[in-house]
């Protein structure tokens, strides 16, 4: 016969299992209460402290518009109706108005986007939770969209926020949030399908489109090349012109990196994400995996490209690793390295050797590489065989990861950063200065044109 064990600790702890469960609905009562003496604290000081902007702002929109307040039908807590109201006519503080539906309850400072009427009619079951809070001004999605890296579902940062929300983490979103407009902004302007950066077409797309066209590309098994480009790519190929015109030739060059988001504001285009090299991979290891779709690795150290590997085959289950080989080969190997990489079947070759070498081994081999995409990834490797751990997301979230990697590496990355960065935007308002000195260079077959560019994959 079993003889149970000692109970040991297990009473204590069902104490304080009984105890969490009491206090847990006075507990929710005072967070809410807290919560809204919060807003209703800093809707009302920004009433009185900014009155004569409002007051000024109410007279031109009643001299432009003959009305002072503008009512967008909302569908909000318990899914009651209201209206997000804002300020008639055109010009800026418009917006400013929201903060009366702050104030009177209809929003929350931070909250779930208010959907519209039409939206909130196709919220599928799985998502209603949004509803059991008041919409808010300021939401993880819209706060990711600021700089390009809002590639989950909405509704799945939705439903984080609702069954995670406490007072600490709305003051940390805010504080995030007011940090990534004073640094970037939100997207203005129209968003182009492709854009203009010195010439060099980069297409405007989002990270879904660029995974199903890779895969997409993978499938069908014409010979197809891919590059990502941030401020430091876009410095080298300023005057490194077999670079350039490699990336002029590529069938899609693809925006990486805060930078590029800042450069499309000063040329008042928009882009719509930050599709870069890093976020793409573990969503292009599932997809592959998904379309039973083989991968190369190709570059790093000895030794990080297999422990890249391990993590994602563990991280990913289905997916095939064809071969992997770092990037430390003489100009002998190349061609029996070629052949190893053909031999293998791979429909996608990730090369890690750094920009321009990358590019520039891909062009100089692309004519007997037998995968169907190839494309330069950089130090991708780095950060998933465990190397460098990756910025944590509060720092992706207001666009300052390029810190975290000067901070790991400020010897090799100064340069890049403090003197790259501000080089690149100088350029970038010489363009938005002069546009005619600055064509657009597309090829035919090449710089993301075509069917490619809209995401069709067929």
């Amino acid at each position: 016969m079993d003889i149970p064990g000692p109970i040991g600790n297990s009473g204590p702890r069902r104490v304080r299992s009984r105890l969490r469960r009491f206090f847990h609905p006075f507990l929710a009562v005072l967070a809410e209460l807290v919560s809204r003496t919060l807003d209703i604290a800093v809707s009302g000081a920004l009433l009185l402290g900014l009155s004569p902007l409002w007051a000024g702002r109410a007279l031109v929109s009643r001299l432009q518009a003959g009305v002072v307040l503008t009512k967008a039908p909302r569908i909000g807590r318990f899914r009651a109706p209201f209206d997000r109201l804002g300020f008639a006519g055109r010009g800026p503080l418009r917006g400013l108005a929201v903060w009366l539906n702050i104030l009177r309850g209809d929003m929350a400072i931070v909250g779930p986007r208010p959907l519209t009427p039409e939206e909130g009619e196709g919220v599928p079951v799985r998502d209603l939770a949004r509803f059991l809070v008041r919409p808010g001004l300021i939401s993880p999605y819209r706060l990711r969209s600021q700089v390009g890296i809002a590639h989950q579902q909405e509704s799945e940062l939705d439903r984080e926020l609702v069954y995670g929300q406490s007072l600490r983490g709305d003051l940390g979103l805010a504080a995030r949030s007011l940090v990534a407009v004073a640094l970037g902004g939100e997207a203005s302007g129209e968003a182009p399908p492709v854009l203009n950066f010195f010439g060099i077409p980069v297409v405007n797309t989002t990270m879904s489109e660029a995974v199903e066209w890779i895969v997409g590309q993978a499938l069908v098994g014409d010979r197809r090349t891919l590059a990502f480009v941030n401020p430091d790519c876009l410095n080298i190929a300023w005057h490194h012109e077999a670079y350039k015109e490699v990336l002029l030739d590529a069938d899609r060059v693809l925006p990486d990196g805060i930078g590029i988001h800042l450069g499309c504001r000063m040329l008042g285009t928009a882009l719509r994400e930050n599709v870069n090299g890093t976020d793409l991979f573990p969503r292009l290891c599932e997809a592959s995996a998904r379309a039973g779709l083989s991968l190369y690795l190709l570059g790093g150290r000895p030794g990080i490209a297999e422990a890249t590997a391990s993590n994602m085959v563990q991280r990913y289950p289905g997916l095939r690793i064809a071969g992997v080989h770092d990037g430390y080969f003489s100009p002998e190997e190349e061609p029996d390295l070629v052949a190893g990489i053909n031999a293998s079947g791979a429909a996608i070759l990730l090369v890690a050797f750094g920009v321009p070498r990358q590019e520039l081994w891909i062009d100089c081999w692309r004519g007997r590489l037998e995968p169907p995409v190839c494309l330069g990834v950089g130090g991708l490797f780095d950060f998933y065989s465990g190397r460098f751990p990756r910025a944590p997301l509060w720092m992706r979230e207001i666009g300052l990861e390029w810190v975290w990697r000067l901070l790991q590496e400020p010897r090799r990355m100064w340069r890049r950063y403090v003197i790259g960065n501000p080089l690149f935007l100088f350029r970038v308002w010489r363009q938005a200065r002069h546009p005619e000195r600055f064509p657009l260079a597309i090829r035919e077959g090449g710089g993301g044109t075509g069917p490619a560019a809209s995401g069709d994959t067929t």
